[in-house]
């Protein structure tokens, strides 16, 4: 057997061997007097748009007695937790007058809990009917569909006051005075804008996908719950954010139909806390303690979902 011989790896020539690695340079951003001006504006609109809720905060950490001595103040004028002890029923009359209360209780957990119930409730129906006509209008061809498309595009057109008196009528008719289930009627089924906004994503939604399901023997409502909700999750938890928000800040209508404790929400709560001020002057402390906290749940809801509802409205076509 002739022996085997092992050939050494030729040496690396010049125009074999590998470049030795270049030092990434960074390019650094050029200052110019656009961006600075740019800069400039949105720092000034942030501090205008935080301004309001930082002066909440300070006012409602201050003493009634020494905030119209230091009226000016940035910083809380004679530090004080009396406006949160007075929102959440920790202090007794004499207490809440002596600290410049009006002394009247406010049921602040009653009035919570009415709100979440009211909310929730709205939330949960006027995104379902919602999503439903979006997808009628949107996939199902039926006679005169764009017609009446338009006339629900029309009606963002009509003020809220106007529907006001006849929504109340309808409520009063029904006996749903001063109950939970008469604040949520008028608002449970569906809204323009949220049929307008799903429809949108529907729209975008691939025919093939919905044409393979009906091929495979799923009817319009299978495809309805199984595919077309679970592909458009993201702008429906948008949806369901704004009718949240804007079901937990509504204050005319349930000021119109909630006369008692029972059925008193927040927002409503309150405007009659104002008016329980006392005769030295509004309870400003106790007040803005109370707008903090019922903001306060909107506020972080908000914040954590800010970009998602960014994004959906973005890719749903609305500009």
């Amino acid at each position: 057997m002739p022996p085997t011989t092992t050939t050494a790896p030729a040496p690396e020539t010049a125009a074999t061997a590998p470049a030795p690695a270049r030092p990434v340079r960074r390019t650094r951003r050029r200052i110019s007097p656009g961006r600075i001006l740019a800069w400039t504006v949105m720092i000034i609109l942030l501090a205008i748009t935080l301004f309001p809720f930082l002066w909440i905060l300070r006012t409602a950490l201050s003493s009634n007695d020494a905030l119209y001595a230091e009226a000016a103040s940035l910083v809380p004028a004679d530090f004080s937790l009396g406006g949160f002890e007075r929102v959440f029923g920790m202090q007794s009359t004499e207490e809440a007058i002596a600290q410049g209360g009006s002394g009247a209780s406010i049921d602040f957990w009653r009035y919570l809990i009415n709100t979440i119930v009211v909310a929730t409730g709205i939330t949960a129906c006027q995104v379902f009917f919602s999503a439903m006509a979006a997808y009628a209008f949107s996939r199902l061809h039926w006679r005169g569909r764009n017609l009446v498309f338009s006339v629900f595009l029309l009606s963002l057109m009509v003020p809220i006051i106007f529907t006001l008196l006849p929504n109340f009528l309808l409520i009063r008719d029904l006996g749903l005075i001063d109950t939970l289930l008469g604040i949520m009627l008028p608002n449970m089924f569906m809204t323009p804008f949220a049929i307008f906004f799903l429809r949108q994503f529907f729209l975008n939604v691939p025919v093939e996908v919905e044409e393979a399901a009906l091929l495979d023997g799923a009817g319009k409502i299978r495809v309805f719950f199984t595919l077309i909700i679970p592909m458009s999750a993201g702008p429906i938890a948008t949806v369901a954010i704004l009718t949240y928000i804007t079901a937990w800040n509504d204050y005319m209508w349930p000021l119109m139909v909630s006369y008692t404790d029972a059925s008193r929400v927040l927002t409503v709560a309150l405007g009659n806390f104002t008016e329980q001020s006392p005769q030295t002057g509004p309870d400003w402390a106790g007040l803005m303690a109370a707008t903090l906290v019922a903001a306060l749940p909107m506020l972080l809801l908000f914040m954590a979902f800010a970009r998602r509802i960014v994004s959906s409205i973005g890719f749903s076509g609305i500009k």
